[in-house]
């Protein structure tokens, strides 16, 4: 969504408050897609802050739907974030800037922008609860849901090389 700032860069002191949808359902992080279950406005201010550059403030709430990193059952997150970018006009773009990769001309790519602030705010891990058991490495089973009887002895690695002895002194 593009949101044309014209008359914000020409205004010196103005100020614009906007609204904005967020219309993507879905959110795409490291190859994979979480749904979003709910979202507010993008509450957006627009300030200029001298010749050719405006000071963009705004905040954005939504809930994810994210599997859980031990378990896999799906978990509710929400994510409340808020962002503050300095965008210039194409004339006023310092030389130490290579690309404002938000704006378009005199135009400001509100999707991409918040798109980038989702991204930073993604949690890195997700628990459906702090004591999480995950699944069994066997089964595949919940293990939150109960034990599911496989068996989970793990043998010393430190001790394979005597194991490999007794084995291979066995009679068959």
């Amino acid at each position: 969504m593009l949101l044309n700032l014209t008359d914000v860069f020409t205004s010196e002191g103005k100020d614009r408050r906007e609204s904005l949808s967020f219309e993507p359902d879905m959110v795409s992080y490291m190859g994979n897609s979480y749904k979003i279950k709910e979202k507010s406005p993008i509450n957006v201010l627009l300030t200029n802050n001298g010749i050719g550059k405006v000071l963009v403030q705004g905040e954005m709430k939504l809930v994810l739907s994210i599997p859980c990193d031990r378990c896999l059952a799906d978990v509710d997150v929400p994510l409340c974030f808020s962002f503050e970018e300095e965008v210039f006009t194409p004339e006023e773009q310092p030389d130490d800037q290579d690309s404002q990769e938000f704006m378009l001309g005199y135009e400001l790519d509100i999707e991409a922008l918040v798109n980038s602030e989702i991204l930073i705010n993604m949690p890195v891990k997700v628990l459906c609860k702090p004591d999480c058991k995950g699944i069994c490495k066997q089964c595949g089973h919940n293990l939150n849901e109960g034990d599911c009887g496989c068996d989970t002895f793990v043998p010393d690695p430190r001790m394979a090389a005597i194991k490999d002895i007794f084995n291979a002194n066995k009679e068959v």
